[in-house]
């Protein structure tokens, strides 16, 4: 960095030898191919964790790589010098989803492919990745076929959770997992999660009706779409 710096005081022609068409053509395209992504990003995400500031992340990312990637050029002590800058910058802020990640990922592509020259490239691989997520969302390539649901019961701790709920699960439920036990309202209730999955054709309001009559007309209560949904 101190080389970069010296070396602008010493040449004025350096800050300008960058091309300042060059640089708004890379982030006048860059802004556009991330709101592209931010687009499909918005319209396929699924579950609670999307936030508007990762968008926006996005697109701030996309456009800074752009300008590093214009500013290096070909000089590899000045590619050295950036690298050592940046390294002092610390990320504390973890991400909810492994797909944002993705995201980030692509934005920076776009930065770089764009602040290197390679326009056609980073218009042809926003525009491939955007149909690919548009058809992993659309065509759910990669989700369970089965229906798993995510079942809460509360129970009074004097009944044995083991076995009290064995006749109506092996009526109903094809598949049933114990997920965790819990002591709740100073321990005079057990809260049970099972992952379940129904039987086909069986009634969850029926399924409910006879937990609720085994359980002391506690609550009970289901929630579908656990893949989709953080908990």
């Amino acid at each position: 960095m101190d080389e970069l710096i010296r070396e602008s005081l010493q040449n004025p022609a350096v800050a300008v030898q960058f091309g300042i068409w060059k640089l708004l053509a890379a982030l006048t395209l860059t802004l556009f191919l991330c709101l592209v992504l931010t687009y499909f990003y918005r319209e396929t995400h699924r579950g609670l964790s999307y936030s508007v500031s990762l968008t926006h992340t996005i697109i701030i990312m996309g456009v800074t790589i752009s300008v590093i990637m214009v500013i290096i050029g070909s000089n590899i002590a000045r590619a050295f010098a950036l690298v050592g800058a940046l390294s002092i910058i610390r990320f504390r802020n973890p991400v909810k989803d492994a797909r944002d990640v993705g995201f980030i990922f692509m934005a920076m592509a776009v930065g770089m492919a764009t602040g290197t020259g390679f326009y056609l490239y980073a218009v042809v691989f926003t525009l491939f990745v955007s149909a690919m997520v548009y058809v992993l969302h659309r065509f759910e390539i990669g989700a369970k076929t089965t229906n798993e649901v995510l079942l809460r019961v509360y129970l009074p701790e004097n009944l044995d959770y083991h076995s009290i709920f064995n006749d109506v699960f092996f009526r109903y439920l094809r598949e049933s997992s114990l997920l965790s036990v819990e002591t709740v309202r100073a321990g005079t209730l057990l809260e049970l999660v099972y992952s379940i999955q129904f039987k086909r054709n069986a009634s969850e309001a029926q399924f409910l009706d006879e937990l609720r009559a085994l359980n002391g007309n506690n609550r009970v209560s289901l929630l579908t779409g656990q893949e989709n949904v953080n908990v």
